[in-house]
Order: structure tokens, then C-alpha cells, then sequence
């Protein structure tokens, strides 16, 4: 029998060769590992990229993470297009996106549009699997029309719109809603919980009576609750409605504050800062909590939150705030004394992991994550 060789020269493959260079080459059946990242994503994608390869460094490889960096641009007439330096056919693909990025001048709805490119760029170059890892997932407060109003529902337009682009799993940090795994329908959504990086962050509160974990909606209400259980501390939870957009009014905090001394408040986003400035405002004045702390999935790092949490760490007893990176954050944050930025990339270069080998993420979340002080 002829022996059969294989070379990367366009040699056509037997299945005898193809299965033999599949077990030589010691990858995963989804195809080679390929990180990219559109513009606004390379942030946090070199990140991860790093990571991965410090993770396989301690485990005795020394394979480089292939990436492909910030693969969107705009021509002059302000269309956006996505080019692919190298070849991905047959490759495992994780997609980096921030949708919503307050360092630079791209809009959510550019970034966006750069996602769903970039998603068909990959699937109609040959990628055999695009997963996309979006750690903020905007539009997903668009979950249902506003009561007594004539909107769609636009987080499941986002849906339909990156499944049609090519979108084969996707991962998101904390998402708004749970409503996001009907929105997907048959695509797998990994929602990461950050249960466990909040009880890290606030560890040294544990089995504390003059402590109290505060919910500043009903929404947040069963995840605060999980985090109180966490610590063994109580909890509580605020009335909230909104009289219009982006506005929040704070009408009752219900909970047994007798003795309690310290708050600490989570929420998934401060997007203004009206909820948590009408939060804290009410548990310093009528509480009389002395000292409040943030636990905050997504800083979207708008001008008048800043203000106002600057005026809450002065006048309110705001003593600390934690967040992530899921969102770049803007100088005048990280220039905040009151801030401890908790970085992502680690638990993503896991998770890209496990998920590039078929494995199941469970379990990856209750592991602590590394704090890097912004």
C-alpha cells in the first residue's frame, strides 16, 4: 500500500490522513483555537489572550493563543467592514466585544453592527464554531415594551440579528435579565453569575450582625438574597419606580435595620446613578447606616454618575465601590480613591477554555478572582 503523507500544500485528504492528523495534532473536535476581537473588545481580549497562555504555561505548554486583534474599521464614509488577516477555516472562534465602550468615540450601535460583521466575516470564511463573549450585553434592558408604551422588544431583535450573523454560543458577564435564554432560543448562553465575586470582594463582612446586604429593586432581590446567604448576614430590599425614564424614586427600603451599621448594596449596572443615589441617600438619612458599599456588575461610566457618586462618597458615607471590566473604564473612574476594578480576563481565559474542550464551566465561578485596584 502507497504510504500517505500529508502537507499543507492543498494535498487532497483521505479520511485515513484526516483522522491521523486530527490525533497528531491534539486539538479540539470544534477545530484550532482562534481569539478575535473588533475594536472595542481588544481591551479585554489581549487580556485573556494572556492569561490563557500563562494558564497553559503553568500546566507545561508553551503554545501561543493565535488572535486576531481589532478586525473593524470604518471607511470614509463612515461604513463599518471587518477584514480577516489569516485563514479560520476549520477554527474554534471566541469573538470579543464591548458593545458599549466610554474610552473611545463608537457608539453601542456601532459596536454592535461590528459584532454581527464580524460574526458573518468568520462564518463565511469557513470558521466551524463563532462563539461570542460579550461581557456587557447591551439592549438587554430593552427586554419588554414599557407599560402603556408602543415599543418592540428589542433585545430579542439583537438576538435574532446575531443568530442570522452566524452566532453559535454566546457568553455574557451578569446579564439584565434571565429572558436572555428564551431570546437565543436554541443557541447555548453561558450567563455568567458574579455571586461569587462579590462574596470575595466582600468576605471580611461575613457572619457580621451590624451588616445588611440591600437590594435597590425587586429585580435584584433573589440575587442579593443568595449573597446575604452567602455571608450570613441579613437582607433588604427597596420599593423603586420610575415616574420616567432613567429616573428612579425610591419609596420604601423593607428590612429590620435595628443595629445595622454597614450597607452593602448590589445591583447589575449604574448606568445614570439615579437608583443608587436614591438608595443610599434614603439608607443614611432614614436608616442611619453609617458606611455603605457597591457591588456593581457593569460601571457604564457616565458623566452624571460620576458626579453623583462623588457626592455620595463625600456627603453619604459611601466608602467603597467594586466593579468590573466588562466595561472599559474612564479615567475619571479609575481616578475615584473609593474603587477596586475586578478584572475578568482570568475567569474568561477559563472559561474559553473549558468551553474550546467541550467541558462543562460549572464550578468556575465559585474559585476567587483576582483584584486589580483602579
Amino acid at each position: 500500500m502507497v504510504e500517505e503523507k500529508c502537507h499543507d500544500n492543498g494535498a487532497f485528504l483521505s479520511p485515513r490522513q484526516h483522522l491521523r492528523e486530527q490525533a497528531r495534532s491534539v486539538e479540539s473536535p470544534r477545530g484550532r483555537l482562534l481569539i478575535a476581537s473588533c475594536c472595542s473588545g481588544s481591551y479585554l481580549a489581549r487580556q485573556v489572550v494572556e492569561r490563557y497562555e500563562a494558564r497553559l504555561a503553568d500546566v507545561g505548554s508553551d503554545r501561543e493563543v493565535p488572535y486576531l486583534d481589532a478586525i473593524d474599521f470604518q471607511f470614509s464614509d463612515g461604513e463599518t467592514c471587518v477584514r480577516l488577516d489569516d485563514d479560520v477555516n476549520g477554527r474554534d472562534v471566541f469573538l470579543f466585544q464591548a458593545l458599549h465602550d466610554p474610552t473611545s468615540a463608537r457608539s453601542i450601535d456601532q459596536n454592535t453592527l461590528a459584532f454581527f460583521i464580524a460574526l458573518r466575516a468568520f462564518r463565511e470564511w469557513g470558521a466551524n464554531h463563532v462563539t461570542g463573549v460579550l461581557p456587557y450585553l447591551a439592549y438587554a434592558r430593552q427586554d419588554k415594551p414599557t407599560k402603556f408604551q408602543r415599543e418592540p422588544t428589542t433585545a430579542e431583535l439583537m438576538a435574532d440579528l446575531s443568530i442570522e450573523a452566524g452566532l453559535n454560543r454566546l457568553v455574557v458577564w451578569d446579564p439584565h435579565t434571565p429572558q436572555v435564554h428564551g431570546f437565543y432560543g436554541s443557541v447555548p448562553i453561558d450567563a455568567l453569575s458574579p455571586l461569587a465575586l462579590f462574596a470575595d470582594a466582600f468576605c471580611r463582612f461575613r457572619d457580621r450582625d451590624d451588616v445588611i446586604a440591600v437590594a435597590p429593586d425587586a429585580g435584584a432581590a433573589k440575587y442579593v438574597s443568595r449573597f446575604a446567604r452567602a455571608l450570613n448576614v441579613s437582607s433588604a430590599v427597596a420599593s423603586k419606580y420610575r415616574p420616567q425614564p432613567e429616573e428612579a424614586v425610591i419609596s420604601e427600603i423593607m428590612g429590620d435595620f435595628a443595629g445595622k451599621r454597614v450597607a452593602l448594596v448590589l445591583d447589575d449596572m449604574i448606568a445614570t446613578g439615579g437608583t443608587i443615589e436614591a438608595t443610599v441617600t434614603k439608607l443614611v438619612e432614614e436608616k442611619g447606616v453609617e458606611a455603605v458599599h457597591l457591588g456593581i456588575s457593569h460601571n457604564l461610566c457616565s458623566d452624571r454618575a460620576l458626579e453623583r457618586l462623588s457626592d455620595l462618597h463625600t456627603n453619604y458615607n459611601l466608602r467603597e465601590m467594586v466593579v468590573t471590566n466588562s466595561v472599559p473604564q474612564t479615567e475619571g473612574f479609575l481616578d475615584l480613591p473609593f474603587l477596586t476594578v475586578r478584572d475578568l480576563s482570568d475567569l474568561l481565559a477559563r472559561i474559553v477554555n473549558r468551553l474550546h474542550h467541550n467541558r462543562s464551566v460549572d464550578g468556575i465561578l465559585a474559585r476567587p478572582l483576582v483584584a486589580k485596584e483602579g
